[in-house]
């Protein structure tokens, strides 16, 4: 059964980002993301994975720049609700963090209701059925044997792991065989149906646009962030309102006006 998260009646506006892949080496996108919380003028913001480049425990967050990311989600959830759906890369986001965060936890799916309409939420990579070795692996990282593993390990070991593996992932990025699998139609379709909505919202795939899957049925992609790639930067966030879907840049955002085209435009 997929959880519900219901918002209430007040709420006017719920934006939906994911992807920001934050670490030390991105400090632009970490003062732009603490910039759009601090002012974004919806009423909750859902966080849909991959925050973090990695997360290794909850014990990390007690790390130089993840305490200045914690700390400027808790002072945002002082003002508005976050929400948390893990992804990839932050699937080990646990309790701990959540709770010095402000975060509510979501499970991935999650159907939403707002606006008198369901919207079914994931991040993405369970659905991407094509990429088998990542299923596989995915399986393996989500069992809780070898998450209570894992997580016995010294921080500086399970820091080295995480290095290890995202060395492994950009060699294999290099080598250009294509790593990011697109997710699968019938999976998407056969979700959408179980939840009794119509949109599905995900990120992981950092490919932001507005795919039809037939009968009335749409999946929408979330960008990612990366204010400090200077050939491309980017950072989208996608509104909900009673209007529909909107995608804003993250001063829009915080401004309240001048929002984008909607997300059913594919754009």
């Amino acid at each position: 059964m997929i959880p519900d998260w219901v918002a209430p009646p007040h709420w006017r506006a719920i934006d939906f980002v994911s992807d920001l892949h934050l670490a030390p080496g991105l400090p632009r996108t970490a003062a732009a993301f603490g910039a759009y919380l601090a002012g974004t003028t919806a009423d909750a913001v859902c966080l849909l994975g991959d925050v973090f480049e990695a997360w290794v425990g909850d014990d990390m967050r007690q790390q130089p720049f993840e305490q200045g990311v914690v700390a400027a989600i808790a002072a945002a959830a002082r003002r508005i609700s976050i929400g948390f759906m893990p992804g990839n890369r932050d699937f080990l986001v646990g309790a701990e963090l959540c709770a010095a965060a402000g975060m509510t936890a979501l499970a991935d799916p999650s159907c939403l209701h707002a606006f008198g309409q369901r919207w079914l939420l994931v991040h993405g990579d369970a659905q991407c059925l094509g990429d088998a070795p990542y299923q596989a692996f995915r399986a393996q990282v989500r069992s809780p044997a070898w998450q209570r593993d894992f997580l016995a390990r010294p921080l500086a070991e399970r820091l080295a792991t995480a290095r290890a593996m995202r060395e492994r992932s950009r060699a294999h990025q290099a080598s250009g065989v294509e790593t990011q699998g697109d997710l699968d139609a019938e999976a998407c379709r056969a979700l959408l149906l179980q939840a009794g909505a119509a949109t599905l919202i995900h990120g992981h795939t950092h490919r932001p646009a507005a795919h039809e899957l037939g009968d009335g049925l749409r999946r929408v992609v979330l960008s990612d962030w990366d204010l400090d790639d200077g050939a491309r930067p980017r950072a989208d966030v996608l509104r909900l309102s009673a209007a529909g879907l909107q995608r804003l840049t993250p001063a829009q955002a915080t401004a309240g006006t001048g929002a984008g085209p909607a997300a059913g435009t594919g754009t």
